[in-house]
């Protein structure tokens, strides 16, 4: 009778010895084997307080594995904390791999570019236009003051953003967008007042963004900004209006049509620079670092004009009558 009950105890332990050496097995190659992601990658968006059951249910929902205990033994092992976000799921993951993935916080970023010589109002349509930022702005009439609203001590929500590429993920919103954009400017904007050249003609730092503004429009050669500043400065220093035909576009508004006219320029507006003297009175666009730099270090020379010179720079003069000269030549050329 003894004999008998460890004969049948000793096949008891061999049996649950087998079941477990066998799912120890499945265990293992459940590990090894990569998700069913198929072949472009996938995307799961992990939600703020999901568990790690809902986050095994949404896979399988979305046939990317099977829901099963594998699952409950390997979080229990790894004892992770997940991170809320979208993520990007690439072919050949393995289940830790995806739990080391949601722990990590490593989401999707996007990137919004502001592009140097947008005007504001480029800015807001290229937000409004975003398909995954939050809009908070009202996008409208009221934008301006919102914005104002939103940046204490702004006049004028021209010139404030400075152009670069930000990365986001989703949930940020248009609104976080500026305020890192005007945070840039401000630094960038302090960087080229603290460093320039002595005896500007420039009383602020506002002032030299109008100016950045202005040789922005003007050319969009590296090579090139420094000089066209060094025309601007002198203009300045002289009393000369600075005749610059984006200034009166920029006035203009939407009743510009793509060709500026000599009414145009005889047509009196805060920005009109062949009317009236000094800079205008806001900045007429987003200028980049380059031209923030060149508004703060122009190049020294004699030179008080120039011209488009068709090729998509400038010829440059030191008198009014070799400017003639060049333009009579330029469109003796054309």
């Amino acid at each position: 009778m003894k004999k008998a009950l460890l004969v049948g105890l000793l096949f008891v332990l061999l049996g649950s010895g087998v079941l477990l050496g066998s799912a120890w097995l499945q265990y293992q190659a459940f590990v090894q084997t990569p998700l069913a992601i198929p072949a472009g990658g996938a995307v799961f968006d992990l939600q703020p307080g999901s568990s790690g059951r809902r986050i095994i249910s949404e896979l399988a929902e979305r046939g990317l594995t099977r829901d099963d205990w594998r699952w409950k033994l390997l979080m229990r092992v790894e004892q992770a904390v997940y991170r809320a976000g979208e993520y990007r799921l690439e072919p050949g993951l393995t289940p830790p791999e995806l739990l080391e993935l949601l722990a990590s916080g490593d989401v999707i970023r996007y990137r919004f570019t502001l592009v140097e010589g947008w005007s504001f109002r480029q800015l807001a349509a290229a937000l409004s236009a975003d398909p995954v930022l939050e809009h908070e702005l009202p996008y409208g009439d009221g934008l301006g003051q919102a914005v104002l609203n939103r940046f204490p001590g702004m006049d004028h929500p021209e010139g404030w953003f400075l152009p670069e590429t930000y990365q986001f993920i989703r949930g940020d919103s248009d609104v976080e967008i500026l305020q890192r954009a005007n945070a840039a400017m401000e630094r960038a904007l302090m960087d080229a007042w603290e460093s320039r050249l002595v005896g500007l003609p420039l009383q602020s730092p506002y002032e030299l963004l109008i100016l950045a503004s202005i040789i922005e429009k003007e050319t969009a050669l590296e090579s090139e900004r420094g000089q066209i500043a060094g025309v601007f400065v002198r203009r300045l220093s002289l009393g000369m209006r600075l005749q610059t035909d984006p200034t009166v576009i920029y006035g203009l508004g939407e009743s510009f049509d793509g060709d500026i006219r000599r009414r145009d320029l005889r047509t009196d507006t805060p920005y009109n620079t062949y009317t009236r003297h000094g800079l205008p009175p806001t900045p007429i666009d987003m200028p980049g670092r380059a031209s923030l730099l060149a508004a703060a270090h122009p190049e020294p020379g004699e030179a008080l004009y120039f011209v488009a010179d068709g090729k998509g720079g400038h010829t440059f003069s030191r008198t009014l009558a070799e400017h003639q000269a060049a333009v009579d030549r330029l469109i003796g050329n054309n």
